[in-house]
């Protein structure tokens, strides 16, 4: 049993390596396939430039082994390259100078400022009297226009409420003087309305009394016709009763 096992682990284990190096061939064959194309394509492309460039020369090469242009290239490269580094300088030296500049002005002006305030100093210090008396000369003439302008704002105000017055009782008076004719034209139109009254009172007392003289004038005929003819009744037969008639007086 102990042989058996060791023979088929032998055995696995060439099959293994046998696998293994059938691999490793396959893909060393893969890759030499893969690599021949490529080679041959390369090849292709070299003769098919060199059959466009029609047999042109080569380019020339200078003692590092590169061709003039590749060099030419690389000059140019470093030229500019140059270039930039110089104006990149320049650049930094004037940002540098502005910066001086700006510094050296900031520092002037603020000297100048120290100065014209210590010269100020200076002289408000000389003339401190000159300047107290001067204070109080236009505190003073300040002190009389602000009472002049007092003065004048209470006379313009008094003048003021002077016209507001007097408006006032001009208003009054016209208002007084339109009622007064209101009432002298409402006294005027009682008066007549009165006057009206008692002519129309008299005319029909008037008319009354005209209208009893003719009741009393129509009743004296009455009465004098009434008597006639009792008289021309009692001429005509005496033996008739007298007929005697009373007649109610009409107011």
């Amino acid at each position: 049993m102990g042989r058996s096992r060791s023979r088929s682990s032998s055995r696995s284990k060439h099959s293994k390596h046998s696998r293994k190096r059938s691999r490793s061939k396959s893909k060393s064959k893969k890759r030499s396939r893969s690599k021949e194309p490529k080679r041959n394509r390369r090849s292709r492309s070299r003769s098919g430039s060199r059959r466009d460039r029609g047999g042109s020369p080569p380019d020339r090469t200078d003692m590092f082994g590169r061709t003039l242009s590749k060099r030419n290239n690389d000059e140019k490269q470093k030229r500019e390259e140059e270039d930039r580094r110089v104006e990149i300088e320049r650049q930094r030296k004037i940002r540098q100078q502005e910066i001086e500049e700006r510094l050296i002005e900031e520092e002037t002006a603020r000297r100048v400022e120290e100065l014209v305030a210590r010269r100020v100093e200076e002289e408000l210090e000389k003339r401190r009297d000159e300047i107290e008396h001067e204070v109080l000369r236009r505190v003073e003439e300040a002190k009389r226009i602000m009472e002049a302008q007092l003065l004048q704002e209470l006379e313009r105000q008094r003048q003021a409420e002077l016209n507001a017055q007097k408006a006032r009782e001009e208003e009054e008076k016209s208002k007084r003087v339109e009622l007064e004719r209101i009432l002298e034209e409402n006294n005027r139109k009682i008066a007549d309305a009165q006057a009206k009254l008692a002519e129309d009172q008299l005319r029909i007392v008037e008319e009354q009394r005209k209208i009893h003289e003719e009741r009393m004038k129509l009743e004296q005929e009455r009465q004098k016709q009434q008597k006639e003819e009792q008289k021309m009744i009692l001429g005509k037969g005496k033996s008739r009763p007298r007929l005697s008639f009373s007649l109610k007086a009409t107011e």
